[in-house]
């Protein structure tokens, strides 16, 4: 591919090499050094001028250094002349600030996305939104793509003639009920209130789940306090057996850990949207790669061609 320039940052450097090896284009260095104050600066090594610059960058912890970086990379990317910039977000972290929910608290998933626009960035290629909204708070192009194909795929390896999709909650049905439709099976979801960032009740489920396989679908999985509180309302309804699949496997607190340590929790699956510690690394952790899929979108945006042709 001609005229193309890829770029990443210190967040997830193997996600941007797989990518690099599926477009058959080389990974261009980017160096990032700290001065005595602790400022950084970032030098893209590679031409920019009047190229497709594509700056690969998920919003992992540390977040706040990896967004610094970012827009570092935008403004050197910026100010060599680049023709187009595109920043690819394998995870945008504050797309769960994407609403004013209590009395003077700051609305991060606009901020952010101002601050993108603002250092540079000509459009966005996002992985799994955390909500739908988040989309309206860029006002440059944005193509969201998702993993539900990467995820079914994987799930079609199995007997899936009693299974049923459920969504911890009501707000991520749409997606579940998409992924059950590409599986061909039922769909059912959780009835769930948020107190804190940890701390969540979810009253009920909704749709048949007794004595059935049961597919645990979310956007993301932190800490996991959603996907316990599900577990306790599933095995009151004696559900059969139970997968987890999501996007982004943040997987704090020991989260991959105390999943696998529940024995009606038969696996886990996740994407490599966010760098996956071997030191969280447990049996029943499954990682699928979304590199092919996020190649061929930043493929298609470099020659001009249909992006939401990937989900038809």
């Amino acid at each position: 591919m001609r005229d193309i320039a890829v770029f990443t940052g210190s967040a997830h450097p193997e996600l941007a090499a797989e990518i690099c090896e599926h477009l058959g284009v080389p990974l261009l260095p980017t160096k990032t050094s700290r001065f005595a104050n602790d400022c950084i600066e970032v030098q893209l090594q590679g031409n920019c001028r009047e190229r497709d610059v594509f700056l690969i960058q998920p919003l992992v912890p540390p977040v706040q250094e990896n967004l610094v970086e970012l827009l570092f990379m935008l403004d050197a990317a910026r100010g060599a002349s680049a023709g187009r910039i595109t920043v690819v977000l394998p995870h945008y972290a504050y797309a769960r600030s994407d609403k004013k929910d209590a009395p003077r608290i700051s609305i991060g998933g606009r901020l952010v996305a101002d601050l993108l626009q603002t250092a540079g960035a000509h459009r966005i290629l996002a992985m799994t939104l955390h909500s739908p909204q988040v989309h309206g708070f860029f006002s440059v192009p944005v193509d969201h793509l998702h993993a539900l194909r990467e995820l079914a795929h994987h799930f079609r390896g199995y007997d899936l003639s009693n299974t049923v999709v459920v969504s911890p909650d009501l707000g991520n049905a749409k997606e579940a009920a998409a992924f059950a439709r590409m599986l061909d099976i039922e769909v059912a979801a959780g009835a769930k209130q948020r107190f804190a960032d940890d701390k969540v009740v979810i009253s009920s489920v909704i749709g048949e789940v007794a004595d059935r396989d049961v597919i645990i679908l979310d956007d993301e999985i932190a800490k996991g306090s959603t996907v316990f509180e599900l577990l306790g309302r599933l095995r009151e309804r004696n559900v059969r057996s139970i997968r987890v699949a999501c996007t982004h496997g943040l997987f704090a607190s020991q989260a991959v850990q105390r999943l696998s340590a529940e024995k009606d929790v038969e696996e886990i699956v996740c994407t490599n949207t966010v760098p996956i510690p071997q030191s969280t690394r447990s049996d029943k952790l499954t990682v699928i790669s979304v590199a092919p899929a996020l190649a061929e979108a930043m493929r298609r945006i470099h020659n001009g061609e249909s992006v939401s042709a990937l989900f038809t």
